[in-house]
Protein backbone atom coordinates (compact mmCIF):
# COMPACT_ATOMS: atom_id res chain seq x y z
CA UNK A 1 0.00 0.00 0.00
CA UNK A 2 2.92 2.36 0.38
CA UNK A 3 3.43 5.16 2.84
CA UNK A 4 0.38 7.41 3.37
CA UNK A 5 2.71 10.32 4.14
CA UNK A 6 4.61 9.78 0.91
CA UNK A 7 1.38 9.64 -0.99
CA UNK A 8 0.06 12.81 0.57
CA UNK A 9 3.18 14.57 -0.64
CA UNK A 10 2.90 13.01 -4.08
CA UNK A 11 -0.76 13.99 -4.38
CA UNK A 12 -0.54 17.39 -2.68
CA UNK A 13 -3.33 19.46 -4.18
CA UNK A 14 -4.36 23.05 -3.66
CA UNK A 15 -7.04 23.05 -0.97
CA UNK A 16 -10.26 24.22 -2.52
CA UNK A 17 -13.25 24.42 -0.20
CA UNK A 18 -16.72 23.47 -1.30
CA UNK A 19 -20.14 23.31 0.26
CA UNK A 20 -20.85 19.84 1.61
CA UNK A 21 -23.70 18.09 -0.16
CA UNK A 22 -25.19 15.05 1.47
CA UNK A 23 -27.25 12.26 0.04
CA UNK A 24 -28.44 9.27 2.01
CA UNK A 25 -27.86 5.78 0.72
CA UNK A 26 -30.79 3.63 -0.14
CA UNK A 27 -30.72 0.96 2.54
CA UNK A 28 -32.45 -2.24 1.49
CA UNK A 29 -32.69 -5.57 3.25
CA UNK A 30 -29.89 -7.93 2.31
CA UNK A 31 -30.97 -10.53 -0.18
CA UNK A 32 -31.29 -13.78 1.67
CA UNK A 33 -30.30 -14.39 5.25
CA UNK A 34 -26.89 -14.46 6.82
CA UNK A 35 -25.09 -17.75 6.46
CA UNK A 36 -23.68 -19.05 9.71
CA UNK A 37 -19.92 -19.13 9.38
CA UNK A 38 -17.44 -21.10 11.45
CA UNK A 39 -16.04 -19.35 14.49
CA UNK A 40 -12.82 -17.68 13.44
CA UNK A 41 -9.90 -16.56 15.57
CA UNK A 42 -8.39 -13.94 13.28
CA UNK A 43 -6.46 -12.00 15.88
CA UNK A 44 -3.85 -9.90 14.13
CA UNK A 45 -5.42 -10.09 10.67
CA UNK A 46 -6.08 -6.62 9.26
CA UNK A 47 -8.51 -6.28 6.39
CA UNK A 48 -7.43 -3.19 4.48
CA UNK A 49 -8.98 -1.32 1.59
CA UNK A 50 -6.41 -1.55 -1.18
CA UNK A 51 -6.66 2.20 -1.80
CA UNK A 52 -5.47 2.99 1.74
CA UNK A 53 -2.57 5.42 1.45
CA UNK A 54 -3.23 6.09 -2.23
CA UNK A 55 -5.95 8.70 -1.90
CA UNK A 56 -5.39 12.44 -1.68
CA UNK A 57 -6.97 14.21 1.27
CA UNK A 58 -8.02 17.47 -0.36
CA UNK A 59 -10.65 18.12 -2.96
CA UNK A 60 -10.80 20.36 -6.02
CA UNK A 61 -13.86 22.07 -7.42
CA UNK A 62 -13.10 20.58 -10.85
CA UNK A 63 -10.84 17.85 -12.23
CA UNK A 64 -7.71 18.78 -14.15
CA UNK A 65 -6.56 17.50 -17.52
CA UNK A 66 -3.56 15.20 -17.69
CA UNK A 67 -1.41 18.05 -18.98
CA UNK A 68 -2.49 20.25 -16.07
CA UNK A 69 -1.84 17.48 -13.53
CA UNK A 70 1.69 16.95 -14.83
CA UNK A 71 2.49 20.67 -14.70
CA UNK A 72 0.71 21.52 -11.44
CA UNK A 73 1.02 18.34 -9.35
CA UNK A 74 3.84 16.42 -11.00
CA UNK A 75 1.86 13.26 -11.73
CA UNK A 76 -0.41 12.01 -14.50
CA UNK A 77 -4.15 11.91 -13.81
CA UNK A 78 -6.92 10.34 -15.83
CA UNK A 79 -10.67 10.51 -16.34
CA UNK A 80 -13.02 7.61 -17.08
CA UNK A 81 -13.26 8.79 -20.67
CA UNK A 82 -9.51 8.43 -21.07
CA UNK A 83 -9.71 4.87 -19.75
CA UNK A 84 -12.47 4.10 -22.23
CA UNK A 85 -10.17 5.20 -25.04
CA UNK A 86 -7.06 3.52 -23.64
CA UNK A 87 -8.80 0.17 -23.23
CA UNK A 88 -10.66 0.43 -26.57
CA UNK A 89 -14.13 0.23 -25.03
CA UNK A 90 -15.99 2.54 -27.40
CA UNK A 91 -16.48 -0.10 -30.15
CA UNK A 92 -18.28 -2.26 -27.58
CA UNK A 93 -20.59 0.56 -26.55
CA UNK A 94 -21.36 1.21 -30.21
CA UNK A 95 -22.44 -2.43 -30.47
CA UNK A 96 -24.77 -1.97 -27.50
CA UNK A 97 -22.47 -3.88 -25.12
CA UNK A 98 -22.82 -1.74 -22.00
CA UNK A 99 -23.32 -4.30 -19.22
CA UNK A 100 -27.10 -4.14 -19.50
CA UNK A 101 -28.83 -6.94 -17.62
CA UNK A 102 -25.74 -7.76 -15.55
CA UNK A 103 -25.01 -7.06 -11.87
CA UNK A 104 -21.72 -6.10 -10.23
CA UNK A 105 -21.48 -6.70 -6.48
CA UNK A 106 -19.02 -4.46 -4.65
CA UNK A 107 -18.12 -5.31 -1.05
CA UNK A 108 -16.74 -2.61 1.25
CA UNK A 109 -16.77 -2.01 4.99
CA UNK A 110 -18.87 0.95 6.18
CA UNK A 111 -19.55 2.22 2.65
CA UNK A 112 -20.27 5.89 1.95
CA UNK A 113 -23.37 7.84 2.97
CA UNK A 114 -23.12 10.01 -0.14
CA UNK A 115 -22.41 7.40 -2.79
CA UNK A 116 -25.54 7.98 -4.88
CA UNK A 117 -25.10 11.76 -4.95
CA UNK A 118 -21.39 11.49 -5.64
CA UNK A 119 -21.92 9.06 -8.51
CA UNK A 120 -24.45 11.44 -10.07
CA UNK A 121 -21.97 14.34 -9.92
CA UNK A 122 -19.30 12.06 -11.39
CA UNK A 123 -21.62 10.98 -14.21
CA UNK A 124 -22.67 14.53 -15.03
CA UNK A 125 -19.06 15.66 -15.28
CA UNK A 126 -18.17 12.98 -17.83
CA UNK A 127 -21.48 12.61 -19.66
CA UNK A 128 -22.14 9.09 -18.38
CA UNK A 129 -25.72 7.94 -17.85
CA UNK A 130 -26.83 7.66 -14.23
CA UNK A 131 -27.72 4.49 -12.38
CA UNK A 132 -29.25 3.83 -8.98
CA UNK A 133 -26.84 2.08 -6.64
CA UNK A 134 -28.54 -0.59 -4.56
CA UNK A 135 -27.06 -0.40 -1.08
CA UNK A 136 -27.27 -3.49 1.12
CA UNK A 137 -26.29 -2.94 4.73
CA UNK A 138 -25.05 -6.26 6.01
CA UNK A 139 -25.10 -6.76 9.74
CA UNK A 140 -24.58 -3.96 12.25
CA UNK A 141 -23.17 -1.14 10.15
CA UNK A 142 -22.37 1.82 12.43
CA UNK A 143 -23.45 5.36 11.65
CA UNK A 144 -20.88 7.00 9.38
CA UNK A 145 -18.41 9.21 11.24
CA UNK A 146 -16.44 11.58 8.95
CA UNK A 147 -13.89 12.02 11.75
CA UNK A 148 -13.13 8.29 11.89
CA UNK A 149 -10.23 7.50 9.50
CA UNK A 150 -11.42 3.89 9.14
CA UNK A 151 -14.78 5.14 7.93
CA UNK A 152 -13.38 7.75 5.56
CA UNK A 153 -10.74 5.35 4.25
CA UNK A 154 -13.38 2.80 3.30
CA UNK A 155 -15.66 5.56 1.95
CA UNK A 156 -12.90 6.57 -0.43
CA UNK A 157 -12.52 2.96 -1.48
CA UNK A 158 -16.28 2.63 -1.93
CA UNK A 159 -16.42 5.73 -4.11
CA UNK A 160 -13.58 4.54 -6.34
CA UNK A 161 -15.10 1.07 -6.68
CA UNK A 162 -18.58 2.24 -7.59
CA UNK A 163 -17.64 5.11 -9.88
CA UNK A 164 -15.17 3.12 -11.99
CA UNK A 165 -17.16 -0.11 -12.22
CA UNK A 166 -20.04 2.05 -13.45
CA UNK A 167 -17.82 4.04 -15.82
CA UNK A 168 -16.76 0.86 -17.63
CA UNK A 169 -20.16 -0.90 -17.60
CA UNK A 170 -22.61 2.02 -17.48
CA UNK A 171 -25.78 -0.06 -17.81
CA UNK A 172 -24.82 -2.76 -15.30
CA UNK A 173 -26.69 -2.78 -12.01
CA UNK A 174 -24.47 -2.16 -8.99
CA UNK A 175 -25.09 -3.64 -5.57
CA UNK A 176 -22.91 -2.06 -2.88
CA UNK A 177 -22.65 -4.29 0.17
CA UNK A 178 -21.69 -2.33 3.27
CA UNK A 179 -20.45 -4.41 6.19
CA UNK A 180 -19.78 -3.29 9.74
CA UNK A 181 -16.26 -4.15 10.88
CA UNK A 182 -16.08 -4.55 14.64
CA UNK A 183 -13.10 -2.93 16.31
CA UNK A 184 -12.92 -5.85 18.74
CA UNK A 185 -9.56 -7.53 18.40
CA UNK A 186 -9.84 -10.76 16.48
CA UNK A 187 -13.05 -9.81 14.66
CA UNK A 188 -11.85 -8.09 11.53
CA UNK A 189 -14.78 -8.32 9.17
CA UNK A 190 -13.75 -11.13 6.83
CA UNK A 191 -16.46 -13.54 8.07
CA UNK A 192 -19.09 -10.82 7.61
CA UNK A 193 -17.85 -10.10 4.09
CA UNK A 194 -17.88 -13.77 3.15
CA UNK A 195 -21.35 -14.25 4.70
CA UNK A 196 -22.70 -11.33 2.71
CA UNK A 197 -21.20 -12.61 -0.53
CA UNK A 198 -22.54 -16.12 0.02
CA UNK A 199 -26.05 -14.86 0.73
CA UNK A 200 -26.11 -12.69 -2.39
CA UNK A 201 -24.79 -15.58 -4.49
CA UNK A 202 -27.45 -17.90 -3.07
CA UNK A 203 -30.13 -15.31 -3.90
CA UNK A 204 -28.84 -15.01 -7.47
CA UNK A 205 -28.08 -11.33 -7.01
CA UNK A 206 -24.69 -10.93 -8.69
CA UNK A 207 -22.73 -11.90 -11.78
CA UNK A 208 -19.32 -10.57 -10.74
CA UNK A 209 -17.99 -9.71 -7.28
CA UNK A 210 -15.33 -6.99 -6.94
CA UNK A 211 -13.12 -7.08 -3.83
CA UNK A 212 -10.68 -4.23 -3.26
CA UNK A 213 -9.33 -5.49 0.04
CA UNK A 214 -6.84 -8.00 1.30
CA UNK A 215 -4.95 -9.45 4.25
CA UNK A 216 -1.44 -10.89 4.17
CA UNK A 217 -1.46 -14.70 4.22
CA UNK A 218 1.28 -14.77 6.86
CA UNK A 219 -0.87 -12.89 9.38
CA UNK A 220 -3.54 -15.59 9.58
CA UNK A 221 -3.27 -17.58 12.84
CA UNK A 222 -1.43 -20.87 12.38
CA UNK A 223 0.40 -19.82 9.22
CA UNK A 224 3.86 -20.11 10.79
CA UNK A 225 3.01 -23.66 11.89
CA UNK A 226 1.72 -24.73 8.48
CA UNK A 227 -1.88 -24.73 9.73
CA UNK A 228 -3.92 -22.72 7.23
CA UNK A 229 -7.38 -23.56 8.53
CA UNK A 230 -8.08 -20.02 9.79
CA UNK A 231 -7.88 -18.87 6.17
CA UNK A 232 -9.22 -21.86 4.28
CA UNK A 233 -12.35 -21.92 6.48
CA UNK A 234 -13.24 -18.54 4.95
CA UNK A 235 -13.40 -19.83 1.36
CA UNK A 236 -17.06 -20.86 1.49
CA UNK A 237 -18.28 -17.82 -0.46
CA UNK A 238 -15.82 -18.46 -3.29
CA UNK A 239 -16.79 -22.12 -3.42
CA UNK A 240 -20.44 -21.10 -3.72
CA UNK A 241 -19.50 -18.57 -6.40
CA UNK A 242 -17.85 -21.33 -8.42
CA UNK A 243 -20.95 -23.50 -8.03
CA UNK A 244 -23.19 -20.66 -9.30
CA UNK A 245 -20.88 -19.43 -12.10
CA UNK A 246 -20.26 -16.09 -10.37
CA UNK A 247 -16.96 -14.41 -11.20
CA UNK A 248 -14.89 -13.29 -8.20
CA UNK A 249 -12.14 -10.67 -8.49
CA UNK A 250 -9.66 -9.36 -5.92
CA UNK A 251 -6.97 -6.68 -5.88
CA UNK A 252 -3.44 -8.14 -5.81
CA UNK A 253 -2.21 -5.48 -3.36
CA UNK A 254 -0.22 -2.28 -3.48
CA UNK A 255 3.04 -3.19 -1.77
CA UNK A 256 4.68 -5.04 -4.63
CA UNK A 257 6.09 -8.43 -3.75
CA UNK A 258 5.65 -7.86 0.00
CA UNK A 259 2.74 -6.72 2.18
CA UNK A 260 1.73 -5.58 5.66
CA UNK A 261 2.59 -7.33 8.90
CA UNK A 262 0.11 -7.91 11.73
CA UNK A 263 0.23 -4.30 12.87
CA UNK A 264 -1.15 -3.27 9.49
CA UNK A 265 1.66 -0.78 8.89
CA UNK A 266 5.11 -2.38 8.76
CA UNK A 267 5.97 -4.52 5.75
CA UNK A 268 7.49 -7.98 5.77
CA UNK A 269 11.19 -7.81 4.81
CA UNK A 270 10.69 -10.66 2.34
CA UNK A 271 8.24 -11.76 -0.33
CA UNK A 272 4.71 -12.62 0.78
CA UNK A 273 1.23 -12.75 -0.76
CA UNK A 274 -2.27 -11.72 0.29
CA UNK A 275 -5.74 -13.26 0.37
CA UNK A 276 -8.29 -13.26 -1.28
CA UNK A 277 -6.12 -12.40 -4.30
CA UNK A 278 -4.08 -15.59 -3.83
CA UNK A 279 -7.13 -17.86 -3.82
CA UNK A 280 -7.25 -20.14 -6.89
CA UNK A 281 -11.02 -19.53 -7.12
CA UNK A 282 -10.42 -15.79 -7.51
CA UNK A 283 -9.08 -13.79 -10.45
CA UNK A 284 -6.23 -11.66 -9.13
CA UNK A 285 -6.04 -8.15 -10.59
CA UNK A 286 -2.59 -6.55 -10.71
CA UNK A 287 -1.52 -3.01 -11.43
CA UNK A 288 -0.05 -1.22 -14.43
CA UNK A 289 1.05 2.33 -15.14
CA UNK A 290 -0.51 3.95 -18.19
CA UNK A 291 1.01 6.94 -19.98
CA UNK A 292 -1.79 8.72 -21.82
CA UNK A 293 -2.31 12.07 -23.48
CA UNK A 294 -5.32 14.26 -22.73
CA UNK A 295 -7.49 12.27 -25.14
CA UNK A 296 -6.59 8.89 -23.66
CA UNK A 297 -4.19 7.75 -26.37
CA UNK A 298 -1.05 5.96 -25.23
CA UNK A 299 2.26 7.77 -25.59
CA UNK A 300 4.21 4.79 -24.22
CA UNK A 301 3.55 1.09 -23.60
CA UNK A 302 1.98 0.09 -20.29
CA UNK A 303 4.41 -1.03 -17.62
CA UNK A 304 4.12 -2.58 -14.18
CA UNK A 305 2.98 -0.09 -11.57
CA UNK A 306 5.97 0.95 -9.49
CA UNK A 307 6.19 4.62 -8.55
CA UNK A 308 7.05 6.61 -5.43
CA UNK A 309 3.83 5.57 -3.71
CA UNK A 310 3.59 1.82 -4.27
CA UNK A 311 3.77 -1.09 -6.65
CA UNK A 312 1.39 -3.73 -7.96
CA UNK A 313 1.13 -6.83 -5.80
CA UNK A 314 2.26 -10.17 -7.13
CA UNK A 315 4.12 -13.32 -6.24
CA UNK A 316 3.46 -16.88 -5.13
CA UNK A 317 1.08 -18.04 -2.43
CA UNK A 318 2.46 -19.62 0.71
CA UNK A 319 -0.78 -21.56 1.15
CA UNK A 320 -2.27 -22.62 -2.18
CA UNK A 321 -0.69 -25.11 -4.55
CA UNK A 322 -0.45 -24.28 -8.23
CA UNK A 323 -3.93 -24.66 -9.77
CA UNK A 324 -4.32 -26.71 -12.91
CA UNK A 325 -4.92 -23.68 -15.10
CA UNK A 326 -1.40 -22.41 -14.31
CA UNK A 327 0.29 -25.62 -15.46
CA UNK A 328 1.51 -23.83 -18.57
CA UNK A 329 3.33 -21.21 -16.47
CA UNK A 330 4.75 -23.62 -13.90
CA UNK A 331 8.24 -22.50 -14.91
CA UNK A 332 7.32 -19.11 -13.41
CA UNK A 333 5.12 -20.00 -10.43
CA UNK A 334 6.77 -23.22 -9.30
CA UNK A 335 4.47 -25.46 -7.28
CA UNK A 336 2.29 -22.69 -5.89
CA UNK A 337 -0.47 -20.35 -7.03
CA UNK A 338 0.97 -17.30 -8.77
CA UNK A 339 -0.56 -13.81 -8.83
CA UNK A 340 -1.71 -11.63 -10.48
CA UNK A 341 -3.68 -13.09 -13.39
CA UNK A 342 -4.36 -9.91 -15.37
CA UNK A 343 -3.61 -6.22 -14.76
CA UNK A 344 -5.25 -2.83 -15.20
CA UNK A 345 -4.43 0.79 -14.40
CA UNK A 346 -3.36 1.31 -10.77
CA UNK A 347 -0.43 3.76 -10.64
CA UNK A 348 -0.60 6.83 -8.42
CA UNK A 349 1.39 8.56 -11.15
CA UNK A 350 -1.63 7.93 -13.35
CA UNK A 351 -4.37 8.27 -10.73
CA UNK A 352 -8.11 8.29 -11.37
CA UNK A 353 -10.43 11.23 -10.68
CA UNK A 354 -13.27 10.54 -8.24
CA UNK A 355 -15.91 12.86 -6.80
CA UNK A 356 -16.55 12.60 -3.04
CA UNK A 357 -18.62 14.48 -0.48
CA UNK A 358 -18.77 12.08 2.49
CA UNK A 359 -16.26 14.23 4.41
CA UNK A 360 -17.58 17.80 4.70
CA UNK A 361 -14.03 19.12 5.14
CA UNK A 362 -12.80 17.86 1.75
CA UNK A 363 -15.70 17.86 -0.68
CA UNK A 364 -14.72 17.79 -4.34
CA UNK A 365 -12.60 15.97 -6.90
CA UNK A 366 -9.90 13.64 -5.61
CA UNK A 367 -7.22 11.41 -7.09
CA UNK A 368 -6.85 7.75 -6.16
CA UNK A 369 -4.60 4.92 -7.32
CA UNK A 370 -3.90 1.33 -6.41
CA UNK A 371 -5.05 -2.10 -7.48
CA UNK A 372 -8.38 -1.15 -5.93
CA UNK A 373 -8.75 0.99 -9.04
CA UNK A 374 -7.73 -1.86 -11.32
CA UNK A 375 -10.24 -4.29 -9.80
CA UNK A 376 -13.48 -2.34 -10.38
CA UNK A 377 -12.23 -1.41 -13.84
CA UNK A 378 -11.97 -5.11 -14.66
CA UNK A 379 -15.29 -5.89 -12.98
CA UNK A 380 -16.90 -3.62 -15.55
CA UNK A 381 -15.16 -5.51 -18.34
CA UNK A 382 -16.51 -8.79 -16.97
CA UNK A 383 -20.04 -7.38 -16.94
CA UNK A 384 -19.65 -6.41 -20.59
CA UNK A 385 -18.44 -9.92 -21.46
CA UNK A 386 -21.31 -11.53 -19.53
CA UNK A 387 -23.80 -9.43 -21.48
CA UNK A 388 -22.23 -10.30 -24.82
CA UNK A 389 -22.10 -14.00 -23.92
CA UNK A 390 -25.70 -13.95 -22.73
CA UNK A 391 -24.78 -15.76 -19.52
CA UNK A 392 -22.41 -15.62 -16.58
CA UNK A 393 -18.87 -16.56 -17.47
CA UNK A 394 -18.13 -17.67 -13.92
CA UNK A 395 -14.54 -18.61 -13.17
CA UNK A 396 -12.31 -16.75 -15.60
CA UNK A 397 -8.86 -18.09 -14.91
CA UNK A 398 -9.01 -21.21 -17.06
CA UNK A 399 -10.35 -19.02 -19.87
CA UNK A 400 -7.61 -16.42 -19.44
CA UNK A 401 -4.72 -18.87 -19.50
CA UNK A 402 -6.24 -20.69 -22.46
CA UNK A 403 -6.78 -17.47 -24.38
CA UNK A 404 -3.18 -16.50 -23.73
CA UNK A 405 -2.12 -19.31 -26.06
CA UNK A 406 -3.73 -17.37 -28.93
CA UNK A 407 -2.13 -14.44 -30.75
CA UNK A 408 -2.82 -11.12 -29.01
CA UNK A 409 -4.85 -9.81 -31.94
CA UNK A 410 -7.31 -12.64 -31.33
CA UNK A 411 -7.29 -12.84 -27.53
CA UNK A 412 -7.15 -9.15 -26.71
CA UNK A 413 -4.57 -9.92 -24.02
CA UNK A 414 -1.71 -7.43 -24.33
CA UNK A 415 1.62 -8.46 -22.85
CA UNK A 416 3.28 -6.08 -20.37
CA UNK A 417 7.03 -6.34 -20.75
CA UNK A 418 8.40 -3.42 -18.73
CA UNK A 419 8.82 -2.63 -15.05
CA UNK A 420 9.01 -4.54 -11.77
CA UNK A 421 7.09 -4.67 -8.50
CA UNK A 422 9.86 -4.27 -5.98
CA UNK A 423 8.77 -2.26 -2.95
CA UNK A 424 9.59 -1.61 0.70
CA UNK A 425 13.18 -2.78 0.31
CA UNK A 426 12.07 -6.15 -1.06
CA UNK A 427 13.26 -7.06 -4.54
CA UNK A 428 10.23 -7.76 -6.68
CA UNK A 429 9.55 -9.58 -9.91
CA UNK A 430 10.36 -8.24 -13.35
CA UNK A 431 7.91 -7.99 -16.21
CA UNK A 432 9.00 -10.33 -18.98
CA UNK A 433 7.57 -11.52 -22.29
CA UNK A 434 4.68 -13.82 -21.42
CA UNK A 435 3.36 -14.54 -17.93
CA UNK A 436 5.20 -13.01 -14.98
CA UNK A 437 4.59 -12.39 -11.28
CA UNK A 438 4.46 -8.62 -11.74
CA UNK A 439 1.74 -8.19 -14.36
CA UNK A 440 0.33 -11.69 -14.78
CA UNK A 441 -0.69 -12.36 -18.37
CA UNK A 442 -0.64 -8.62 -19.09
CA UNK A 443 -3.46 -6.16 -19.72
CA UNK A 444 -6.28 -5.97 -22.29
CA UNK A 445 -7.63 -4.46 -25.46
CA UNK A 446 -11.26 -4.63 -24.31
CA UNK A 447 -12.95 -4.70 -27.73
CA UNK A 448 -10.99 -7.82 -28.68
CA UNK A 449 -10.82 -9.31 -25.20
CA UNK A 450 -14.55 -9.14 -24.47
CA UNK A 451 -15.43 -10.81 -27.76
CA UNK A 452 -12.80 -13.50 -27.24
CA UNK A 453 -13.69 -14.41 -23.65
CA UNK A 454 -17.44 -14.25 -24.29
CA UNK A 455 -17.00 -16.87 -27.02
CA UNK A 456 -15.24 -19.38 -24.75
Amino acid sequence: MGSPATLRRALALLAVGATALTAGTVAVPAAGTAIAAPTHDLTGVHVRPASFGHHNAQGRVAPLSTTQCVSQIGIHCYSPLQYRTAYNLDPLYQEGVTGKGRTIVIVDSFGSPTIQHDLEVFDKQWGIQDTNVEVVKWGNVPAFDPKNPDHTGWAGETTLDVEYAHAIAPDAHIILVETGVSETEGTTGLPEMMDAEKALIKAGRGDVISQSFGATENTFPGYDKGDFKSLTDLRYAFQDAADHNVTVLAASGDNGATDAQENGTDLYPYKVNSWPSSDPLVTSIGGTQLTLDDSGKRTAPDKVWHDTSGAGGGGVSGIFERPWYQTGVANVTGNHRGTPDISMSAAVDGAAWTYESYDPTSVGWHLTGGTSEATPLFSGVVALADQLAGHRLGQLNWRLYGMNLLPSQWSGIVDVKEGDNGWGGVTGYNATPGYDLASGLGTIDAAKFVHAIAAR
